[in-house]
């Protein structure tokens, strides 16, 4: 494909609470056995874009960890490859990323010594499935400067917190509010992007020279009336997971026969990091009912609509419903766990009640299983 790919996965989020206390938003587990970047990483290599580089900065410890090997997403390859960046301190510049244009222009190198006309850009914190392909030759057909994804959400959908977009007749877009306090309309940009390379670099590089830093505001909004910025409508499934309420909502979605079907039975694939796990067990006296769950996890007790991810040991008389069990949880008996969000690595100990009242509730016991 005539494209480079550039994954935005660098920010923080104070909005994901306790979750992204020691992770990347990019690196939360989706689903019972995958992260949330696997979706833009298959995205791009199901479309045949081989290279590929990530913007990493935040937490990023964890998320370096599962893109330490590019075998995985098909990225092993003699041309192209996947590449990670991180914040680097150089004579020029002794800033972290001050902002997802700031990430591009301090990756600059990149852009200029690749040879691919266009640009796709993604953030890491979505889950879809789309051909960028698709979407590059919508962009070159139109003619248009830049090509931003959008989709219509749903009337009851808070749409506050993306960017809002109105179009004219030829999908050419005429208003772009960034997290607007009122909203004027349900279409919302999905923070996916194509543009020409060159272009690109030249409107980065303006950008940096005025001290402007943000991608949406100083470069989408302010060109929006003096380059042609056009709208591509998708309607198949699309959720950004940047709210702890978001988070829970995807992953609850995976527990509809219709969504499964969709991301793991159905062309083209979503691949992942393999751990070497044995598959989940089930003791006599379990329990499991429309559930996900993990590899390497140990059920003694009834789980009822709820995703198990890796390495779960749920005890003897537990109870889990409604609720998101993260890796490497281990439930005493008689735990009783609802409408909740249990963090990686906890202990929750015996005789344990924990039950999201208003809301979703986060449970983050603070006790450590692992010498250091």
């Amino acid at each position: 494909m005539r494209a480079v790919g550039i994954i935005l996965a660098g920010g923080n989020n104070n909005r994901m609470k306790e979750l992204t206390h020691k992770r990347a938003v990019a690196a939360m587990p989706i689903a019972g056995s995958y992260r949330s970047i696997d979706f833009a990483l298959s995205n791009m290599t199901n479309s045949h874009i081989q290279k590929v580089a990530v913007l990493t900065q935040y937490n990023a410890r964890s998320l370096n960890e599962h893109l330490n090997s590019s075998k995985w997403w098909n990225f092993g390859r003699k041309q192209g490859g996947l590449y990670v960046f991180t914040p680097t301190i150089t004579n020029d510049n002794g800033y972290w990323y001050r902002g997802t244009a700031d990430a591009i222009y301090q990756n600059m190198d990149f852009l200029k010594k690749s040879h691919e006309p266009y640009v796709v850009i993604a953030s890491g914190d979505a889950v879809y499935k789309i051909d960028y392909g698709k979407v590059l030759q919508y962009h070159i057909d139109k003619k248009a400067d830049v090509t931003v994804v959008c989709k219509e959400m749903d009337p009851s959908d808070d749409v506050s917190r993306f960017g809002t977009i109105r179009m004219d007749d030829d999908m050419r877009i005429t208003e772009f509010e960034e997290k607007p306090m009122v909203t004027k309309s349900n279409m919302i940009s999905t923070g996916i992007y194509v543009i020409r390379r060159r272009l690109l670099i030249d409107l980065i590089e303006h950008a940096a020279e005025e001290e402007r830093f943000d991608f949406v505001n100083d470069v989408l909004i302010r060109y929006k009336n003096l380059k042609k910025i056009y709208g591509y409508k998708i309607d198949h499934y699309w959720s950004n997971i940047a709210t702890v309420d978001a988070y829970y909502k995807t992953n609850m979605d995976f527990l509809k026969p219709e969504v499964r079907n969709y991301f793991f039975k159905q062309d083209p694939e979503i691949y992942s990091k393999v751990s070497d796990l044995p598959p989940a067990k089930y003791n006599p006296g379990a329990s499991v009912k429309n559930s996900l769950v993990g590899s390497g996890s140990i059920i003694n007790g009834t789980v009822e609509n709820s995703v198990i991810f890796k390495q779960v040991f749920v005890g003897n008389n537990c109870v889990i419903k409604n609720s998101i069990i993260l890796n490497d949880v281990y439930l005493g008996d008689n735990t009783y766990i609802e409408n909740c969000i249990v963090e990686s690595r906890d202990t929750i100990r015996a005789n344990t009640r924990h039950v999201g009242t208003n809301g979703i509730k986060v449970v983050v016991e603070k006790n450590e299983r692992y010498a250091l």
